[in-house]
């Protein structure tokens, strides 16, 4: 018999997020799913009464903890698929903000509230002493949330998330048409770099919740591929 999970969810109104909503859904092992949000999302049209029953959602304000603070307690694991989707169209402050600072409070909390499994979606090649701005930040979250010391931690590291239409304009758009064929040439030590669709990212996300593991690991597209074979 599978073992139970209750799960806490921030940023399921994204496009990753949305993803690993859809495949945690599916899962009878989620036995309650808890999502926080700005807005309320959309449950897919064809999932059973009995899956429904298991959701339940909360508006919260992403930058003040105490909104949700006593929603966390009492589940297994926690997800957060929070990011900017486009960094340039807005201030490093405002990046490091959401990308950074709002994501250590929930998982402060989460870590305060007895969650013994966190998940986070990062990027490939995030390091706290990276010369690029974006990945700095990223690996400056990396470190905070390995500091707080969870049973599990599992950090996704993405490279490029290829979604089936074009959210960002003409730079997603020509990403969108070259890069699954330019990620067929990456090999080795370069099969981290390869596009991974953004259903594959959700549902590996989803899938490892149900996974054996402890301490800090690290995933990239082989470990994607590998929990969705």
């Amino acid at each position: 018999m599978p073992k139970k999970l209750s799960v806490a969810m921030l940023g399921a109104s994204g496009a990753v997020g949305g993803e690993v909503l859809k495949t945690l859904l599916a899962m009878p092992q989620i036995e309650r799913l808890t999502l926080l949000g700005r807005r309320t999302v959309e449950l897919p049209a064809d999932i059973d009464a009995q899956a429904v029953k298991r959701v339940s959602q909360h508006l919260i304000d992403v930058d003040s903890p105490d909104t949700y603070e006593a929603l966390i307690a009492g589940h297994d694991c926690a997800v957060c698929t929070l990011g900017v989707g486009q960094p340039s169209q807005i201030t490093k402050a405002e990046f490091v903000h959401i990308d950074k600072d709002v994501v250590i409070a929930f998982a402060t909390i989460c870590r305060q509230r007895g969650v013994r499994h966190f998940e986070l979606l990062g990027s490939v090649g995030a390091d706290s002493r990276s010369p690029s701005f974006y990945l700095r930040t990223k690996g400056q979250l990396r470190d905070a949330l390995v500091a707080l010391g969870f049973e599990r931690l599992s950090l996704f590291q993405p490279s490029m998330i290829l979604t089936p239409t074009n959210r960002y304009g003409i730079s997603q758009a020509l990403t969108l048409a070259f890069w699954p064929g330019l990620s067929h040439l990456m090999f080795g030590p370069a099969r981290k770099y390869r596009g991974i669709r953004v259903e594959t990212l959700g549902a590996a996300m989803a899938k490892n919740l149900a996974t054996a593991g402890s301490g800090v690991e690290t995933l990239e597209w082989a470990q994607f591929m590998a929990l969705t074979a």
